[in-house]
């Protein structure tokens, strides 16, 4: 079969390498993946439904947007997505409110941000418009959201590059894939496999070597793979961690401009849903933020499941980077009883199951996801250059509105596929 005599070595299995795979693989190319863990889906992590009731995601579990390419994926894996629904709640410290905290000055921010031609970082944006000492809680309320929301950096993070999601309020379409992301990444597998795309697992790429229009790919445990093309779709920060040939390096820099955020995620099952028990006007909630330690906190509305999922994302988690699982957790609680005004062993006594993880400590992430800076439409076109022997993909590399997504990971992965098979 034509092109079967190319093969393409594809370092991940997470989103933007099963994707890349399966469309190559359909287009006669000879595919094999190299992947880290002992498990497809990188930054997507299914949890036993044993352990929580339904299908948890420790890692990815929002589909954000119109998301056309996850939602038609889950249309052929006979998967449903469905909407998410309910109320917003925050709490200042004292009481529980229906308004958001950038509620009361998103119009003066709507107005500054409106007609900004000069792309500035979200601290500058701050202090050339928002300066004064009355514009403190706007300030708070906004780094906040970039930090809890986008994992990002005030002091980095693109302000054009937030502008739509300032302006649609932060409110865009979110939903859940029934079941989770981790029927998705089945069937993604299970395509690549019957597509005849190879994969490994447990295999740590440590370098990749030129020679002659050919690649060397080389293990930690020494194996060494040729082929005739390498994708690259591990999370930024790994590409230091991989010895690279001198172009490829250079190229490779481009990501030093392209923010990538901390994330902490905490799953707590309760034996009932005490929330509600103890404040009945939060029958409806969705999500509740606050400034406690983990700040932000979503239930399962309105799936009846008793899971508080606690959301920690930006440039502070590295505050609580020297906490296991199990000290996460307790921050969690902590911050729970804190809002609620309970004993935290009366929070901890309804405990049945519980996971939580710190992606920045996770050695094959090192965080959670991408945002822009303002130089990171400029790396993005280098990084995403269909030259040479080694190509870059995944979520980093979109170049669309919600970037750091899985919708990133697999438009990327897809456009990647595409350029090589139109060759």
């Amino acid at each position: 079969m034509p092109g079967h005599s190319e093969h393409i070595f594809i370092v991940g299995a997470g989103a933007a390498g099963l994707m890349a795979a399966r469309e190559l693989a359909r287009g006669g190319k000879r595919v094999t993946i190299l992947e880290a863990r002992a498990r497809c889906g990188g930054r997507i992590h299914p949890l036993p439904a044993s352990e929580f009731g339904y299908a948890a995601d420790g890692g990815a579990e929002f589909v954000h947007g119109d998301a056309p390419i996850t939602r038609a994926l889950a249309r052929e894996a006979g998967l449903t997505v469905s909407a998410i629904g309910g109320a917003q709640w925050s709490f200042d410290g004292t009481n529980f409110s229906r308004e958001s905290p950038r509620d009361p000055y998103d119009d003066r921010l709507h107005a500054a941000v409106k007609d900004l031609t000069e792309d500035l970082t979200v601290a500058d944006f701050l202090r050339r418009y928002f300066a004064g000492p009355d514009d403190a809680r706007l300030r708070h309320a906004v780094e906040r959201m970039v930090e809890g929301y986008d994992a990002a950096d005030p002091a980095r993070a693109s302000t054009l590059a937030l502008r739509d999601e300032w302006m649609n309020d932060g409110h865009s379409t979110q939903a859940r894939i029934d079941g989770g992301y981790g029927g998705l990444i089945d069937f993604l597998e299970a395509e690549c496999r019957k597509s005849g795309a190879a994969i490994h697992l447990g295999a740590v790429v440590a370098a990749i070597e030129e020679s002659g229009g050919k690649v060397a790919v080389r293990c930690v445990d020494g194996a060494v793979h040729l082929c005739d093309r390498v994708i690259l779709t591990v999370p930024l920060p790994l590409l230091r961690e991989i010895a690279l040939p001198a172009d490829v390096r250079a190229k490779a820099a481009a990501a030093d401009d392209i923010g990538f955020g901390g994330v902490i995620k905490i799953l707590l099952r309760f034996k009932r849903a005490w929330w509600r028990d103890r404040r009945e006007e939060l029958a409806d909630m969705i999500f509740l933020l606050s400034d406690e330690t983990i700040p932000v906190w979503w239930t399962r509305y309105p799936d009846p499941h008793p899971v508080l999922t606690g959301w920690f994302g930006g440039p502070r988690t590295a505050e609580l980077a020297h906490l296991d699982a199990q000290g996460l957790i307790e921050a969690g609680i902590v911050s729970l009883a804190a809002m609620f005004g309970l004993p935290r062993e009366e929070i901890a006594r309804d405990l049945v199951a519980s996971a939580a993880a710190n992606w920045a400590n996770d050695p094959f992430a090192r965080g959670a996801y991408s945002w822009a800076t303002p130089r990171t439409r400029a790396a993005q076109e280098t990084l995403a250059r269909p030259d040479g022997l080694v190509l870059f993909s995944g979520e980093a590399l979109y170049r669309g509105r919600d970037m750091g997504t899985v919708e990133a990971a697999l438009a990327s992965g897809a456009e990647t596929a595409g350029i090589i098979l139109q060759r």
